[in-house]
């Protein structure tokens, strides 16, 4: 039986774990060849592993997504190994984790990082793909945002503002290319049990998963059968959406 992505090649970033590992699990499920890019050699390896154990190609690269010259190299090696971007999911970005603080106490370093990291990644893989999508009429742009984009959860002013900046790109780019039948929509998750999640006070945890009225965290899983609906060709008339995966936490 014919598996719906085959022979075409999809580009996950930040793909090693979490979010990123489950979309590419996904991705080789459905048969396409996936481009794993993220930073974590280890689990980077790891992630590979499960991909081909999907009797696809699974293409590990190792690379900081926020230097524009490793990410230009990256995808460039994609394209020589793989074959042209079909499917690209911009799946980098971190709150400030240990810096994490109201803004009235935050440090220059850490809006520039959290921004750099949380949407420029975003505009510059997705700089690396239009291209050949343009060109071939083809292909579908999925970014991750947060509910925190339209919640505004205390302390991640500077997260909030990069994820808030990717509905913006996803809005604008999808009527750029939506001529050239290029779909551009972004998925918001909310609190999502990665480790991330796993790392934080228990109270806080516990605060999350209630706010929830599901009453559970969002799943990995669960984004990634998100990601995989928007870059079907079921989802080929849905362009410039946002997409809420969180439970209910936030409605929009």
């Amino acid at each position: 039986m014919t598996k719906q992505f085959e022979g075409k090649v999809a580009v996950v970033t930040g793909g090693a774990n979490g979010i990123g590992r489950a979309i590419s699990i996904a991705f080789a499920q459905e048969g396409a060849d996936v481009a794993i890019l993220d930073r974590e050699t280890d689990p980077l390896a790891e992630a590979a592993e499960l991909v081909r154990a999907q009797g696809v190609r699974a293409l590990p690269v190792s690379g900081d997504m926020t230097d524009k010259q490793q990410v230009e190299a990256a995808f460039a090696k994609v394209k020589s190994d793989l074959g042209p971007v079909d499917m690209l999911t911009n799946n980098v970005g971190q709150t400030a984790r240990e810096n994490f603080s109201e803004f009235f106490q935050a440090k220059p370093e850490t809006l520039e990082f959290v921004i750099g990291v949380s949407l420029m990644t975003t505009l510059m893989c997705s700089r690396q793909v239009v291209n050949d999508m343009r060109e071939r009429k083809s292909g579908k742009i999925v970014s991750i945002s947060s509910d925190s984009s339209i919640n505004g959860d205390i302390g991640t002013v500077d997260y909030a503002s990069a994820k808030s900046g990717v509905l913006g790109f996803t809005r604008a780019l999808a009527r750029e290319l939506g001529p050239s039948k290029v779909n551009v929509n972004a998925i918001c998750p909310g609190p999502t049990n990665t480790r991330a999640m796993q790392r934080i006070p228990k109270d806080a945890y516990e605060r999350a998963k209630n706010a929830i009225p599901l009453g559970e965290l969002c799943e990995p899983e669960d984004i990634a059968n998100a990601v995989i609906f928007l870059s079907s060709e079921k989802a080929r008339f849905i362009t410039g959406q946002t997409l809420m995966v969180n439970g209910g936490r936030v409605f929009y």
